[in-house]
């Protein structure tokens, strides 16, 4: 039969042929092409919805402020921004160097014996410029000494008090609830039996002054001789942890300058510590008992959380784990 076909039949047949195939190679890479466009399309789609999604966005921003507010805390200030300043940085004071605080970690507590030898610094050494008016002697009672012992301490003190019967005032000796006595009797006495310096109340002193502890002990054992090109007036001295470096405050701890009466050695820098362990005591007369609390919440609050975990799971296992079944409806017609 075929031989019975012309010969244009069968070339128009053969080019049909071609044709069909032809078209349906470029059926197929146009359906690839269509595939990858709209998966890159996807994609591209995605990644613009992710950049400028408003999530992203602030997400983003909170990164670059917190990063750049670490690295401030840590090195003072970033490398490409010079800093302006109306004062050198000598008139800020040199910055502290960061001790092993024996109460510094999250678990540590005061050592209660360098309270004592601190509060015994205090007595000898520092009351005799500085106050210490939000402390009580009652506060010293389970801390430092015993009740007793601090009675004691309280009666060597005279305290005015009064009005007696006939509206005078009288001398009294102390009692637990009196508040360690100031120096002197007013701000213009201070000044002037200092020459004209006011000074501080050491109660919240640790809290009082940029670097806390490490500051107080780093001026009391700062104190230097200028150095070349640095004048110091009459009557001040020279120490690089203060601001400006002269302070009108001398030396006053030196070696042996105490007797401790446990017997440890009374160098400078064990009295300073001992008296700055003392004034972090007394600006934080909680800070032991907040621990412990501390401590007792979030052992607390964990068991809680995992009861909370336990009766969430316990309640939702019924419907989280549940299959759900479609029995389509039977064709009654067949």
């Amino acid at each position: 039969m075929l031989s019975r076909l012309p010969v244009a039949a069968l070339k128009n047949q053969s080019a049909l042929g071609a044709s069909r195939s032809t078209f349906s190679a470029f059926r197929t890479r146009a359906t690839s092409q269509v595939r990858f466009t709209s998966s890159s399309s996807a994609s591209s789609a995605t990644l613009e919805s992710l950049f400028t999604s408003r999530a992203s966005l602030i997400s983003a921003t909170l990164f670059s402020a917190g990063s750049i507010a670490w690295y401030t805390h840590l090195y003072g200030s970033l490398p490409f921004i010079g800093e302006v300043h109306a004062n050198s940085l000598a008139d800020d004071g040199l910055h502290p160097a960061a001790y092993p605080w024996s109460h510094k970690g999250l678990f540590d507590s005061f050592d209660h014996s360098s309270i004592r030898r601190g509060f015994q610094v205090y007595r000898e050494v520092c009351a005799a410029c500085h106050s210490l008016d939000r402390i009580a002697w009652r506060n010293l009672v389970g801390v430092s000494h015993g009740a007793d012992e601090t009675r004691l301490l309280a009666e060597d003190v005279e305290y005015t008090d009064g009005p007696d019967d006939k509206g005078e005032m009288f001398q009294r000796p102390g009692k637990l609830s009196d508040y360690l006595p100031s120096p002197y009797p007013n701000e213009e006495a201070a000044r002037a039996g200092n020459g004209g310096a006011l000074p501080p109340d050491l109660s919240l002193i640790i809290k009082a002054r940029h670097g806390g502890a490490d500051y107080v002990f780093s001026l009391l054992t700062g104190y230097i001789d200028p150095p070349a090109g640095v004048e110091i007036r009459e009557g001040m001295n020279y120490n690089p942890y203060f601001p400006g470096g002269a302070i009108s405050m001398a030396r006053v701890l030196w070696d042996n300058l105490v007797e401790y009466d446990d017997g440890t050695p009374a160098t400078t820098s064990q009295m300073a510590k001992d008296v700055v362990t003392f004034l972090n005591w007394a600006a934080e007369p909680e800070h032991d008992e907040r621990k412990k609390m501390g401590i007792k919440a979030v052992i607390l609050f964990s068991a809680l959380f995992a009861v909370s975990i336990g009766v969430k799971r316990f309640k939702w296992t019924v419907i989280k784990n549940r299959k759900i079944f479609y029995n389509p409806p039977k064709d009654l017609n067949h």
